[in-house]
């Protein structure tokens, strides 16, 4: 057919994809029927168009064109690929029943060893963590709990540097005292060889559990973590990992300072730990991801314990223990509440070590040949690992306007025909299939964000990964960390100079436009490309303003009854609007104005199956609203315990507050969103850059003078 009759088949499929999308997300008995034909027909858009790029417009003149075409087309290639991997991975995603102790035999249970390691984590983190894990519903003589420090190694203790001996020494007295006043094991040692996986395996060979968690030294696990993981070890012998999602308890960078979306809008997590896991999980390619996991202490044996090949020890032993045909489960239930990084360069630094790490089991470990997988475990693996991948074909897609439009380069030998024939049912079926997959965990343009902000940072670290594998070191991730104050990110001139370029594109292209009317259709459609990534590194502008951080620990949402009573009995009905570890938010029914300073909160705990009675301040009321802000003021050990118990254990709210923020919206709501949010802050970091040039002109003026 030509472009015309192509024109008109492309646009008979894209209606029966949103049909079939449609009915995938409201019809019962014929779901899969429609999700599975959607997807096969969005595939076939999708090949379709790689196909005529690859036969009918790789054309060039010149040697320079000819490079800007084919990185084009290779990058074009990378996101067909990863777009059709995670159709399938994704095509029936998998959701377990939910089981707990009253499924299996409670006289039959395994011992458990719960290990939490650490290294620069603050002893108020770990102190919460570690109160968590003693609230778990599993008989204690059957749990043992076990803080693994690796920032008071000997190694440490003794290094040659003054200070930070005295560091480590200090720290590893301090974190002492802390397991012996909360009843767990404390464990250390000789060096810190093989950073996370090397601190567990220590671990490991000087414990005796036959199942191990492993929490990170912020993941907080709630009260029905190891009666909803522990059934499924039980029932499947060939089951080495049992992994939970990891549920965010405050805002990324994203999130926090450009959304400002946190309660409504679905995080990063959320598309992974909700959808994708799911999907992998169908394939039995879930994987081990650091934290929140149950994992067989006999499997972990076989393999050594944890692989330390890669940084990213986590994903690489699942594969490990998957080549050897042992299973995993996924459970979707958000039993673990972490903290993410607070800062953008926090938040760089740990998706830098990700990308590095699955670049590294894919050159090291390569799972498209492992023997012992699966055809469709390998395609999991690979989809994952080729995620990752994306700063390649980001930058180019960001950069390769600039070609065609300052340089005059070939980058696109398409006519305006050929292009609403081909490329726009090629962009408009991935947009439905990705709406249809994951509509409900990631809002429009999000994804883009992402990449983003990410791709310059990532794909240095990615180029040293494929230089030298074995090269990247484990870093922590910050975690914990205080924003006083508002600033600029340190990382912005990097976006800065993008900026100029594309702006720079933006007004040669529209000169060319008016001045070269031969070419004018294809100008058009290059300037509508970057255009829109002009937009979207505007919205980018918006996460670089790091925003002041007003409270030492995010409030989440909640709706308890409670009474607030005094200590000479007086009493108030309220309901919570939100809480945190450290305070609550409550609308009263009734006179505030009589409320002292020190009160009661009593409310029911899922957690204990009790209720409990907290010790609060009043920091300030609103009489007009209603409202009181308190913040707990335990007076013992046990009501500490309940204090945490009360606010982080019950995993009914975590659930609920998931819920209210997994939800689809519109592409033009999206891109409405972007519009209204991502313009404003241009002219924050115009005058970051003016008060900058300022302060150098004033600084050197003084030497001048001087």
């Amino acid at each position: 057919m030509d472009a015309a009759g192509q024109l008109v088949s492309s646009s008979i499929i894209l209606v029966i994809i949103s049909i079939c999308s449609r009915e995938a997300n409201f019809a019962q008995r014929f779901q899969y029927f429609f999700r599975t034909l959607a997807l096969v027909l969005g595939i076939a858009i999708t090949l379709r168009y790689l196909f005529w790029r690859g036969l009918y417009t790789l054309s060039a003149t010149d040697v320079f064109s000819f490079i800007a075409i084919w990185l084009l087309f290779l990058a074009e290639i990378y996101a067909g690929i990863t777009s059709i991997l995670g159709c399938i991975v994704n095509v029936f995603p998998l959701s377990r029943p939910q089981l707990s102790l009253d499924d299996i035999d409670r006289t039959q249970l395994p011992t458990v060893d719960v290990m939490i390691p650490t290294y620069n984590e603050s002893q108020d983190i770990l102190e919460i963590t570690i109160r968590a894990a003693k609230v778990m519903d599993y008989p204690a003589d059957k749990v043992s709990i076990h803080l693994l420090d690796d920032g008071g190694t000997d190694e440490k203790i003794n290094q040659a540097e003054a200070k930070k001996a005295q560091i480590a020494v200090e720290r590893r007295a301090e974190l002492k005292a802390l397991c012996e006043r909360l009843g767990v094991t404390y464990h250390t040692r000789a060096q810190n060889l093989y950073a996370k996986a090397g601190n567990v395996n220590s671990a490991i060979n000087n414990t005796s559990g036959e199942l191990i968690v492993i929490l990170d030294a912020d993941h907080v696990p709630t009260s029905d973590f190891l009666s909803r993981t522990v059934p499924w070890m039980v029932k499947k012998e060939k089951v080495f990992l049992v992994q939970t999602p990891h549920f965010m308890a405050n805002p990324d960078p994203v999130e926090r300072n450009y959304f400002s979306a946190f309660t409504r809008m679905p995080s990063e997590n959320d598309m992974f730990y909700g959808t994708i896991q799911k999907g992998l999980d169908y394939w039995s390619s879930s994987f081990f991801c650091g934290s929140a996991a149950l994992m067989r202490r006999a499997h972990l044996e076989l393999v050594g314990g944890i692989s330390g090949e890669s940084i990213t020890e986590d994903a690489e032993t699942a594969l490990d223990l998957h080549k050897m045909g042992y299973e995993s489960v996924y459970v979707d239930r958000p039993m673990v509440s972490g903290l993410a990084p607070e800062t953008f360069d926090a938040f760089i630094q740990q998706r830098m070590r990700w990308a590095q790490g699955m670049t590294q089991i894919l050159l090291l470990k390569k799972p498209y040949n492992a023997k012992g997988l699966s055809w469709y475990q390998r395609v999991g693996y690979m989809s994952s690992i080729m995620f990752w991948l994306f700063p390649f074909a980001r930058v180019v897609f960001l950069l390769m306007p600039l070609g065609y439009l300052v340089f005059g380069l070939q980058v696109y030998h398409a006519s305006m025909m050929e292009i609403l024939a081909f490329t726009m049912p090629h962009v408009i079926a991935t947009y439905m299939i990705s709406t249809m997959l994951f509509g409900r965990t990631r809002w429009p343009l999000v994804s883009e964000l992402y990449e983003i902000l990410q791709c310059a940072f990532t794909l240095m670290a990615l180029i040293k990964v494929f230089l030298k594998p074995r090269a990247p070191s484990f870093v922590v991730t910050p975690k914990g960390e205080s924003l006083d104050k508002n600033f600029v990110s340190p990382l912005s001139n990097v976006f800065y100079w993008i900026t100029a370029l594309l702006s720079f594109a933006m007004i040669i292209g529209i000169y060319k436009f008016i001045n070269e009317p031969l070419t004018r259709e294809l100008t058009l459609v290059v300037l509508l490309w970057n255009g829109f990534n002009l937009l979207l590194l505007f919205s980018a502008m918006s996460v670089l303003l790091e925003r002041k951080q007003l409270r030492s620990q995010s409030r989440l949402p909640a709706t308890d009854n409670v009474v607030i009573r005094t200590h000479e009995g007086q009493a108030w009905v309220g309901e919570l609007n939100d809480l945190s570890s450290s305070g609550v938010k409550v609308q009263i029914r009734g006179d505030l104005s009589i409320i002292p300073s020190n009160v009661v909160l009593t409310s029911w705990t899922e957690a204990l199956k009790s209720n409990v009675d907290l010790n609060m301040k009043v920091v300030e009321f609103d009489s007009d609203k209603k409202t009181l802000r308190a913040t707990f003021n335990p007076q013992s050990d046990v009501e500490r315990n309940n204090v945490v118990a009360y606010c982080l254990c019950d995993s009914r709210r975590w659930q609920s507050f998931q819920r209210r923020r997994t939800r689809p919206i519109s592409y033009w709501f999206g891109m409405r969103h972007v519009l209204n949010v991502g313009l404003g802050p241009i002219f924050a970091h115009l005058f970051f850059l003016l008060k900058k040039l300022l302060l150098r002109i004033k600084m050197r003026s003084g030497v001048l003078k001087e």
